[in-house]
This record gives C-alpha cells, structure tokens and sequence, in this order.
C-alpha cells in the first residue's frame, strides 16, 4: 500500500488540541448496541415491506461489511467510490469503510460516466460501491474505456448480473458472508475493527458543487462531524431518538450528517424510502420527527396540496379557502410581532381540526416537530403557508466545508429574509468587502489534494466562505448571495444575480431563472417555467398545450411570467429593474453541465450555450429561432429549431404593480 494513501501521522492533528482520540462514529456504533441495541436504527422500505434494523443489527452488519472489505484489499487511506440511490447496504457499507479508516468518496446517481472517471483519477478509486447494475454498467464502461485502478465492484441489487459478475465483481450479500467467514475464523477481529478509528481520521470525502469549474474534494473528519452535530443539538436543531428519513442524494453533505453523523451520536431512527419515486407515499407512512427539503421541493408540495384542493369536493374547498387565508395572515402577524386574541386562537384549533391537521396527516408530517429548509430563499407564500399549517418551519444556512451546520433560526425567532443566528461553538464575522467568515471546530481543515484553494478559503483561522452577507443588530445572518457574483451594470449599479433570481423563485410558475445585466444597460432574465405549476394554470384557464416548450411559448404564459417579474421589480432599485424576458424551451440540464447536481446555474456554460438569445434579449428583437441542443440517452447529440419570442417589461408595468 502506498504510504501516501494512509491516514496515520496526520499533521494537522494539532489543529484540534480539545478533541479525543476515542471520540468517533464507530465508537458511538458500537455503544449503541451495546446499550441500545433492541431499539429501531434503520428501517427501509422493500417490496412495499417495511424491514427494520436494530443497533445490534447495525453493528453486526458493518463488521461483516468491514472484515469482507478487508479481505478485498482495502487499507487505510483508500477512497471508496460510493454511487447509487438511498440504500441501506450503501449506509452500511460506508460506515465499515470508515471502520478501516478508509474514506467513502459518494456521488450523485445520475452523474455522467465522463465525471465520475474524473473524480475516480483524482482520487485513485481502486474499489467501488454501487447500488444496481445500472451504476455497474457505468463503471464498466469507464474501465473500458482505459480507466484500470478499478479491482473491485461491489453491487448492492444482484439483478442482471447473478452468475454474470464482471472481473473483480461481488454482490453485497457475497461480501458479507465472507466477512462472517474472516470473523468466525478469526477471534478478537470485531474488537480490533471496532478499536481502529481515530476522530482526526477522514470519515468521508464529499465535493463542492463545482458552480464555478470542477468540483474540490472536501475531506470531513469524524470530529468536524461531532463537533457539527453537537452545536446543532445545543441550539435544539437535533434531538435525541429523531425519526429521520433519508431520501436526499447520499453525495449531499446533509445527507451524510443526518443520516450517518447526528444518527450515531443522537440514536436517530434513519427511515429509507423503497425509491424516489415512491418517497412522499412513503413519507406518509413513516411521520418524521425531523424534515428537511429544498425550498423547490417545499414549493412543489404547496403545489400539489393546491391542485388537490382544486379536484376536492365543493365543501373541502370552501373550508380551505377560510381557513388558510386566516391562518397565513395570522402567522404574517405572528412573525411581526403581533399576538392573536383570544377569539382568533380559539378558531386556529377549530382550523386544526377541520384543515391544518389533516393536510399535514395526508403529507406524513403531522408528528414532524422540526422542519428545516436551506439551500437557497424560499418564496414568502411557501414560508408563511407551511408555518401556518402548524409546522415550524426553519431555514438554515451552511456549506459542505463546515458540515452544512453553520446557523439557523431560533424557534421563536424567525423572519423571512435571514438564515438565523450562529449555532454555539460557530464564530461569524463579517469582512470589509461583506464576505461572510465562520471559525468553528466543524470547519473542515482543507481541500483534497488542493493546496491553493485551501489556502485561499483557510486565512488566519477564519473559513472564508465565498457568500457575501450581513449580521442584523439582533445577531441574525442575512446572506445575499456569492461574492464572486457581485457584478455592475454599464451605469455601475451593483448587483447579485442569484439574489434577483430567488425573488423571481419565489413563484409557483418560474423553476428556475438566470439574470443578465453584467457590463449591460439593464437587466435581463431567461426564465424557465414551472411545468407542473404553469401546466395547472394553464388548464384552469383553458389554454391548450402540447409540452413544455408549447406552453413556454404561449402568448398567455408570456403574460402571466411578466406580472411575476413585475411583482419582483417593485421591490428592486430603478437602476435594477428587469426590462426584456424570454422563456426558455427546457429546463437547465445537469448533463449538459449547466446546473450542478444541487441546481446552481453554471454561468459560464449558460453564456455559451444560449450566447444568441442573450444577444436577442439586448439587441432590440421580439423573437428568434433558436437551434437547441439535445442529448439522447445513446450518448448521441443533435439540434432541434425552438421559435422563441422575447418579450419587454414596461416600467410603467412596473410601477402599476409596485
């Protein structure tokens, strides 16, 4: 084995002089099967079946799944490639890769072979842990292709591929048994399994969202983790015994500090959806105590509990349309300080009764009792719908380099434009050019193999974390957006895109949206439209369609996106007001590289790739034929003509609505 693959004799240890050596994941395992080891700590879905796992069981599966990794070869110090949706066996098997003080190094499913091979040189990925034959296939293909590091595939689902396994194959169930085999014949293995980690050892490499070029291997240690999870639980953003359900990607760092860190050190009970397409049936079944979501994934729920209301009966709708209204502005109240008499409290219960209990029953989160969203603004109409529901809907702020645990909102503190107050044991600073700065012991200690940008991010102690921002008298975290993003218009008014573009994303209709206006006379936007939202709607009123790009293009939809971005330009400076629009035929696509797999618009390639409708947008035009570029699944590309029409926002338009 290579001495520059081992974890042992870290320098940096003596970053942080406070933490145990004894303090880390494994440890945390293996006293809750020893003290807890009757209780539930994963549960997945299976064929419709619920199959639970206690501690013990846990435990024992890991050291199975440790021992037979083992006996593949994989040391100290090696990245274990981890790709596939949510899965039990995928959890397990990170955990035992952490056991032999190895690194599991997860991406997104549906990351394209080209990306994955990139990630796999870099971090000479010699074993790999999958879900299906789907992800095999992809591995293959990149060792077909001259990639041959590759010793080891593990998969997860055996389907198509019993009795066919590749060279160095191996289903998850071979590996295990013959890691009970390695066990078994070996005395005192578990006990030297369970004794190797040590808290400065690497317990998972995850990655940058690669908004502004590739993405930067991020090295979390186990005391980063804990440290994380710990501050959170001293603010009561975690609890004790949680039921959590894990059905976010396992590439995310949320998913890994929910699901693997704060579920060894606070005892969560870590629920598995059978699939993604089954999650929110299964939400229901499960009732989490804790839930997190993206503000899109919150605004799609709203969307559906409307389009549900509109198909109820005749008496379901009227006592919706009472009882709502009632609740959103009593809580618009509430947030402003405003408390509700007597008389309006008594009729919130009978509201509970007949409406916001149900409709929290049918989602599955009557019993959640923290609900959290981060990630980016969540519109005004989702925040204060969802908070009066009932649910205390939190937003929280963070990045994979400080374990996405940096701040939150005080339970009986919220707002709707700040990212709430800075956990205990995180420092917050603001730098003169507005930069954001935290010092915490959960900030990691730099990037892989990346000297520079370590030492660009890592200054005198302080986590420069590229987002620009400012702290409120009352201490409360208000971030505006990235840094690097601060941009001026010909006439030099300063300004943040993404900040534009969240208000704009505030709308049920606009999924997503890119602002324009850098170097320009005024800004502009391509606007993408919410199918599902906009689809509704346009049903409603009768307007026929037969796809996206159809209804894109439909004088009606132009109408009803341009009172949205006027509702947005009220609220911006003269100087700032979006003039000229376009919808756009498609969504922004993962796979042509120009979002990343979380939705940050890459700029640079959005510049490229739709360079004729920027000109279109500043150059006077009200339509153009756009030759889009499309991808189908053979790999194979090709063009196809869009007829798109460009449409202006008069400030007289503006102003009627402001």
């Amino acid at each position: 084995m290579q001495p520059e693959r081992r974890q042992q004799d870290d320098p940096q240890q003596n970053l942080h002089p406070g933490w145990r050596e004894e303090d880390h994941l494994i440890r945390l395992l293996v006293d809750n099967a020893r003290d807890h080891g009757d209780e539930v700590a994963l549960r997945e879905r299976d064929r419709g079946i619920w199959k639970e796992y206690t501690w013990r069981d846990y435990l024992e599966q890991v050291m199975d799944m440790a021992a037979g990794l083992e006996a593949c070869g994989v040391a100290p110090g090696d990245r274990i490639l981890v790709i596939g949706d949510n899965r039990p066996a995928l959890y397990l098997g990170m955990v035992a890769a952490v056991a032999l003080r190895a690194i599991p190094s997860p991406a997104y499913p549906d990351t394209p072979p080209d990306e994955i091979r990139r990630q796999m040189e870099a971090e000479a990925i010699r074993c790999a842990l999958v879900e299906d034959q789907e992800q095999v296939d992809k591995l293959l293909g990149i060792r077909a292709q001259g990639y041959d590091g590759l010793k080891t595939l593990l998969f997860d689902d055996p389907r198509g591929l019993e009795g066919q396994e590749p060279e160095g194959g191996m289903s998850v169930a071979d590996l295990r048994a013959r890691g009970r085999s390695c066990r078994y014949h070996r005395p005192g293995l578990d006990a030297d399994l369970q004794s190797r980690a040590r808290v400065h050892d690497t317990a998972v490499l995850l990655h940058s969202s690669g908004t502004t070029g590739a993405p930067k291997g991020v090295p979390i240690k186990h005391g980063h983790i804990l440290s994380g999870v710990r501050n959170a639980a001293a603010a009561g953003y975690f609890q004790e015994g949680e039921e959590h359900m894990a059905y976010l990607p396992m590439a995310w760092v949320g998913d890994f500090i929910f699901s693997i860190g704060a579920a060894l050190a606070l005892r969560f009970t870590v629920n598995i959806p059978e699939k993604q397409e089954t999650a929110l049936h299964d939400l229901r079944e499960i009732a989490p105590t804790l839930y997190f979501s993206s503000p899109r994934a919150w605004s799609n729920m709203l969307t559906r509990i409307q389009v549900g209301i509109n198909e109820s009966s005749p008496l379901k709708r009227r006592l919706y349309q009472h009882f709502m209204p009632f609740a959103v502005e009593l809580e618009r109240r509430r947030l402003e300080g405003s408390a509700p008499t007597a008389l309006e409290r008594l009729w919130r219960r009978v509201g509970e009764v007949m409406i916001y209990g149900p409709v929290k029953d049918h989602l599955g989160l009557g019993r959640v009792q923290r609900a959290y969203t981060a990630g980016e603004a969540m519109g005004e109409d989702v925040f204060l719908f969802f908070r009066a529901l009932g649910l205390n809907l939190r937003q929280f702020y963070g990045q994979t380099e400080n374990c996405a645990l940096c701040a939150a909102q005080d339970p009986d503190s919220v707002s709707l434009h700040t990212a709430g107050r800075p956990f205990p044991g995180v420092e917050v600073r603001i730098q003169e050019d507005g930069e954001i700065l935290v010092r915490s012991e959960n900030v990691f200690d730099g990037y892989f193999d990346n000297p520079k940008a370590t030492a660009e991010t890592l200054q005198d102690g302080w986590m420069h974390t590229g987002d620009a921002g400012y702290l409120e008298d009352d201490g409360q975290l208000v971030v505006l957006g990235r840094v690097s993003e601060v941009v001026y218009t010909a006439a030099g008014e300063r300004f943040i895109p993404t900040y534009v573009e969240n208000r704009l994303k505030f709308s049920q209709y606009i999924k997503d949206a890119c602002i324009l206006g850098q170097g320009r006379d005024h800004l502009a936007a391509m606007i993408v439209i919410d199918l599902e939202a906009t689809g509704h709607w346009a049903e409603e009123q009768g307007v026929a369609y037969t796809s996206f790009s159809d209804l894109s293009q439909k004088p009606e939809v132009y109408e009803l996106v341009r009172g949205e971005i006027a509702h947005v330009n009220a609220v911006l400076p003269q100087g700032l007001k979006i003039r000229r629009f376009v919808n756009l035929h498609k969504e922004f696509d993962p796979d042509d590289g120009e979002v990343t797999r979380t939705r940050k618009l890459r700029r640079k390639v959005i510049d490229q790739h739709y360079a004729p409708i920027i000109e279109a947008l500043y150059d006077g035009r009200t339509a153009l034929e756009f030759e889009a570029r499309i991808s189908y699944e053979s790999g194979e590309s090709g063009t196809l003509k869009r007829h798109l029409a460009v449409a202006d926002i008069p400030l007289a338009h503006a102003a009627k609505e402001a």
